[in-house]
C-alpha cells in the first residue's frame, strides 16, 4: 500500500501527466453532467416506465453503455454508440472498398481522412437512430402523455437536433481525451458509463441478499465478490494473453568490421483474443433478429428470454463465428509476412513470403479457437449467475462486453501512465519496488 501511495505521489509530480489526468477527469465530468440533462419537452419525474423497460436485457446493456442516459431520455441518450457503429462500418468497408484500403496505407494523412469519414457517417447513423429512439419512448415504453410537455413537430425537431448534437459532443470529448488526455477517449467514456451504474447495482444486490428470506446475507455477498474477482483475473488473462512467434533476422554486416553480426531474435505477439469485444457486439446486434421474430412466431418464444438456454447457445455460437471472422479481417498475416520479408526477418525453419503467411495463419487459427471459447463463456456468464439468484443489474458486471471493456480500458490506461512515469524515471503503477528518483546518466 505504501508503494502504491508513493506511486500516486509520483504521478502528481510529473507535470505533463498531472495536466493530462486533470483534463481527462474534467472532460469525463462534463460528459457525466450532460448525461443527466433531459430532452426539452420531457418531464424527468415521469420516466419510471422507461427506466423499468431498460433495467434488463439488451436495452439494459445499451443503457449501461450510455451511463443511464438512455433511461433518462437525456440529450446524450444515444451516447457514443453511433460513433462506435460508424467505426465498425468503416472498418468492414475497408475490406471491399479500394479507396479506404488506400487510405489505410497512407499513414497519418490517410487516417485523418478515415476519421473524417467516420464522423460524417456517425451523423448519418444518428439521423436514423434518433427518430427510432423518439418513437420508442413515445409508443413502446409506456410513458404517460403527461410526460411530454411539448408535442408535434416542435418536439421532434428539437429532440433530433439535440440528440445529434449530444452524440457529436460525446465524440468530440472522446477525441479530445485521446489527443490531450490519458487513455482512449471513446473507450473511457463507455467505461465511465458502465462504472457509473456499479454502486446502484451493488447496493441493489446487497439489499436483496440481506433483506430477503433465503438470500444468504453477507456471506453470500462475500462469495459473489470472490467469484467476481476471479472472473476479473480471468478476463485480464484473456485480454493480455499472447502467443509469441519467434522471429530471426538475417545476419548483417557492420561498417568497419569484417565480421557479420547475427541479427537479434525477436517475437511477433499474436493475441489469444485478437478480436476484442467486437464478436460480442456483432452477436448482440444479430440477436435482435430472433427477439423480433419470437414476437411473431410462438415457436420461437423461448428466444425472448435472454437468460434462457437456447438464446445463450445461439449467442455463444455467434461469438465463436464472429471471433474467427473479425480476426481474419483485422490481423492480416499476408501483410505481416511481407513486412518481415522486407526487413530481413523470418520464422526459423519457414521460408519467407507465402509460407510464413500460412504459418502465421495456422497459429492464429489454433489460438483463436480457445480464445473464442473463453470469450463466449465469459459472455454468457451473466445469464448463468442469474440462475443462482444474482440480480440482473449486478450480473452484468460478471462478464460480457461490460467487463471486457472495463478491463481492457484499465490495462491500456495504466500502461500509458506507466510510460509517462518510466520516462520521468519513476516506477509505474504495476511496479512494487521503490521509486528511482535519480536522473539517468
Amino acid at each position: 500500500m505504501k508503494n502504491f501511495i508513493n506511486t500516486l505521489k509520483d504521478i502528481w509530480k510529473v507535470e505533463e501527466l498531472r495536466e493530462k489526468l486533470l483534463l481527462t477527469l474534467g472532460l469525463i465530468a462534463v460528459y457525466r453532467f450532460m448525461s443527466t440533462v433531459p430532452l426539452p419537452g420531457i418531464d424527468p419525474t415521469q420516466l419510471s416506465a422507461l427506466k423499468n423497460s431498460t433495467s434488463s436485457g439488451l436495452l439494459g446493456i445499451l443503457n449501461a453503455f450510455t451511463g443511464g442516459a438512455f433511461a433518462r431520455a437525456s440529450v446524450m441518450a444515444l451516447g457514443i454508440m453511433p460513433y462506435i457503429s460508424a467505426s465498425i462500418v468503416v472498418q468492414l468497408m475497408g475490406i471491399a472498398i479500394p479507396y479506404l484500403q488506400k487510405l489505410q496505407k497512407d499513414g497519418e494523412s490517410g487516417q485523418k481522412k478515415i476519421t473524417q469519414i467516420t464522423r460524417w457517417l456517425t451523423i448519418l447513423i444518428t439521423m436514423f437512430q434518433g427518430p427510432a429512439y423518439i418513437t420508442a419512448i413515445k409508443t413502446q415504453f409506456g410513458l404517460p402523455e403527461s410526460a411530454f410537455l411539448v408535442g408535434g413537430a416542435t418536439f421532434w425537431v428539437s429532440s433530433m437536433i439535440l440528440l445529434t448534437a449530444g452524440t457529436i459532443f460525446a465524440m468530440w470529448l472522446g477525441e479530445r481525451i485521446t489527443d490531450k488526455g490519458v487513455g482512449n477517449g471513446i473507450s473511457l467514456l463507455i467505461t465511465v458509463g458502465i462504472v457509473a451504474r456499479f454502486p446502484a447495482a451493488f447496493v441493489q444486490e446487497l439489499v436483496s441478499k440481506t433483506t430477503n428470506a433465503g438470500g444468504g446475507g453477507i456471506m453470500m455477498i462475500l462469495i459473489e465478490m470472490i467469484v467476481w474477482l476471479v472472473v476479473i483475473l480471468l478476463t485480464v488473462l484473456l485480454v493480455t494473453a499472447v502467443r509469441k512467434v519467434t522471429i530471426q533476422y538475417a545476419r548483417r554486416g557492420v561498417a568497419g568490421n569484417i565480421k557479420d553480426v547475427a541479427g537479434a531474435r525477436q517475437y511477433i505477439p499474436l493475441k489469444l483474443n485478437a478480436a476484442g469485444v467486437m464478436p460480442i457486439i456483432f452477436a448482440q446486434a444479430i440477436m435482435f433478429l430472433p427477439l423480433a421474430l419470437a414476437k411473431k412466431y410462438p415457436a420461437l418464444s423461448s428466444l425472448q428470454d435472454i437468460h434462457g438456454l437456447w438464446y445463450n447457445v445461439i449467442f455463444a455460437l455467434l461469438i465463436i463465428i464472429f471471433s474467427y471472422f473479425y480476426t481474419a479481417i483485422t490481423v492480416r498475416t499476408d501483410e505481416m509476412a511481407q513486412g518481415l520479408k522486407r526487413s530481413g526477418g523470418f520464422i526459423p525453419g519457414i521460408r519467407p513470403g507465402k509460407d510464413t503467411a500460412n504459418r502465421l495463419d495456422a497459429i492464429l487459427s489454433r489460438i483463436t479457437f480457445p480464445g473464442s471459447l473463453f470469450l463466449a463463456a465469459l459472455s454468457i456468464l451473466p445469464s448463468v449467475v442469474t440462475k443462482f439468484g444474482v440480480q440482473q443489474s449486478w450480473a452484468l458486471f460478471y462478464g460480457g462486453t461490460s467487463l471486457i471493456i472495463m478491463v481492457g480500458v484499465a490495462i491500456d490506461t495504466i500502461q500509458q501512465i506507466n510510460s509517462y512515469l518510466l520516462n520521468s524515471h519513476y516506477d509505474g503503477l504495476m511496479k512494487t519496488g521503490s521509486s528511482n528518483r535519480k536522473s539517468l546518466k
